[in-house]
């Protein structure tokens, strides 16, 4: 992915395979499935295409996805090969004990080393509004949910010439857009988050939010994984770290 060119799905990368589970390197601009078996553009078609063997028809989606990213996030995507590996992976991240930490990229200088964002997330109620939830005290925000996202600061820089800072997020709830939601609440939005910057931040060749780590403690099966870093200036040169 040099200069925001993302590879073709033929060279999506797999992290890890074993009899029970799939961790692969999902790119950005991808999503998931589609309940619609036209839809070609999803991980589930590029799946069935390259690991046919692994298909269960008996599935609507054809794989038993453990866990999800959003259309606009790249990162490691679990998928259970068995009916007996999807109770226990599912049951670990009930319980939990899954760990996932995210690099993202977001708008202006964050001054503090370490942020703890404690904020309830819910569901945005007043029609025409682009973003589908917010901060709970946010106009129209219905049934808000307990949220906490860690924040750390990785590295101040500019982003096409634009104050930026480069953060580790790990979500210690999961609601839905959380990091997204509250990257935007504390005035740091991820750049190139079209939905929740009022459509404004356009000029990004994609939102910079990456999942890089995941690790599911599994009894008998550790999964471990770590990608490496997008956000780079060898990868994207409009990138690039402020002199310390």
């Amino acid at each position: 992915m040099i200069n925001g060119e993302r590879p073709p799905f033929s060279t999506v990368e797999v992290l890890y395979r074993s009899e029970n589970f799939l961790v692969v390197n999902k790119p950005y601009d991808v999503v998931l499935n589609w309940d619609d078996p036209s839809r070609t553009d999803t991980l589930q078609h590029l799946l069935q295409e390259r690991f046919p063997d692994l298909v269960d028809q008996s599935l609507k989606h054809c794989f038993r996805f453990v866990h999800r990213l959003d259309y606009s996030t790249s990162g490691p995507v679990c998928i259970a090969l068995n009916k007996k590996a999807a109770g226990h992976a599912g049951k670990a991240f009930c319980q939990k004990q899954v760990i996932k930490q995210y690099l993202a990229l977001v708008r202006g200088h964050i001054t503090k080393d370490q942020l703890s964002i404690d904020k309830a997330i819910g569901e945005q109620g007043t029609p025409d509004t682009p973003a589908p939830m917010c901060v709970e005290g946010t106009p129209g925000c219905q049934h808000p949910r307990d949220a906490v996202t860690q924040l750390t600061m990785v590295e101040r820089g500019l982003y096409e010439g634009q104050p930026a800072t480069k953060v580790c997020l790990c979500p210690v709830t999961g609601r839905r857009h959380q990091l997204r939601v509250h990257c935007q609440s504390i005035g740091h939005p991820i750049v190139g988050d079209y939905t929740y910057s009022c459509r404004q931040d356009t000029t990004p060749y994609r939102m910079m939010l990456h999942a890089q780590k995941l690790l599911i403690p599994l009894k008998g099966e550790v999964i471990d994984i770590e990608t490496d870093d997008p956000f780079t200036t060898t990868f994207d040169p409009h990138w690039q770290i402020a002199e310390r």
